[in-house]
């Protein structure tokens, strides 16, 4: 199977919301079970992990084939519970080898007022021929 090679400029995004109960699901799975991640503050929010925020990029990156080699990511504004984020992957750069495309992605993660709460890049390839 071969892979639509990826383009300078293309944009894919995903909307997510992540629950309470996710987050104290992922603060299991990490060891990250500092009460800010596991019961809620003085406003009745639970602050969702950075990681957590952060895999919404490889969800996109897993749809498109995407073998991520590096990733930065900077948390800009905190994110809780009950907050429609939206994550936008913009490729920036596309490097084209005989056997793959190597790239650089911007990240720009958003909630629902618009506000930035990430940002990052991710390097790394897609295989022109899909492996497992």
């Amino acid at each position: 199977m071969t892979c639509n090679p990826p383009t300078e400029g293309d944009a894919h995004a995903f909307e997510r919301t992540f629950t309470a109960a996710e987050v104290r699901r992922f603060a299991e799975l990490s060891g990250d079970t500092q009460p800010r991640h596991t019961e809620p503050d003085d406003d009745g929010r639970v602050l969702v992990h950075g990681l957590l925020t952060a895999t919404m990029p490889t969800k996109i990156g897993g749809e498109l084939g995407v073998l991520a080699r590096e990733m930065t990511f900077e948390f800009v504004e905190p994110v809780y519970a009950g907050t429609t984020v939206t994550c936008t992957c913009t490729v920036a750069d596309v490097t084209e080898r005989d056997d793959r495309y190597e790239l650089v992605v911007e990240v720009r993660s958003e909630d629902e007022g618009g506000e930035t709460v990430m940002t990052g890049e991710i390097a790394g390839l897609v295989w022109k021929e899909r492996r497992r």
